[in-house]
């Protein structure tokens, strides 16, 4: 990738909990550009409130903070220039985010906080979450602005015992792969240690 109109691209994967955000937080303020922080999280539940506070209060009041769970590749293409910066934390969310606004469009049966669809209704949601990975994969590598993306590392551990849980860790690993393959630099983060992959 030698286009000298366009901002590197970098991925920082690692487990739940492996100090990757904070890595990239560190990456971006050293960069001294104008910082973007495009938060995926959807705050829909106290754990889940808890957590945006936590990371809102570790950021320097510099970053701006843009929230868009679903469609982060539009605002990397307004605006930006070679002295921006976008971090977006993270991938995984926006995954399970797509997947899950896919089968509500889809009819899916929800039952409390239990999902139920059919096997190629599920694949169907994961396929369409991947095609939008590989449009901000694009968007990304093709943007004038440094862009740092967090994902997760999600296939380490237990096979999910349930249907939703297997696409959204599949489907994960594939997006992974995408945007490790457009990126610069791809970062592995493992007990608050970065380790240079790419």
């Amino acid at each position: 990738m030698s286009d000298c109109n366009r901002g590197p691209l970098v991925l920082i994967t690692g487990g739940a909990r492996s100090g990757k955000s904070t890595f990239a937080e560190q990456l971006a303020r050293k960069s001294e550009k104008k910082v973007t922080y495009l938060a995926t999280a959807r705050a829909d539940d106290r754990e889940m409130l808890k957590r945006v506070a936590a990371h809102r209060k570790r950021r320097p009041e510099s970053f701006k903070t843009v929230e868009e769970a679903l469609e982060p590749h539009l605002v990397l293409e307004n605006d930006v220039d070679s002295n921006s910066l976008f971090l977006l934390d993270c991938l995984t969310l926006l995954i399970s985010n797509r997947i899950l606004a896919d089968l509500e469009q889809h009819g899916v049966l929800r039952q409390g906080e239990d999902i139920y669809a059919d096997e190629n209704l599920l694949e169907a949601a994961g396929e369409r979450a991947l095609d939008y990975i590989n449009i901000l994969a694009e968007t990304a590598g093709k943007c004038a602005a440094e862009v740092v993306v967090v994902t997760n590392e999600v296939g380490m551990g237990v096979v999910p015992n349930y249907p939703l849980g297997r696409v959204f860790r599949d489907y994960s690993g594939r997006a992974n792969q995408v945007m490790a393959a457009a990126s610069d630099q791809v970062w592995m983060v493992v007990c608050g240690i970065a380790q240079r992959l790419k």
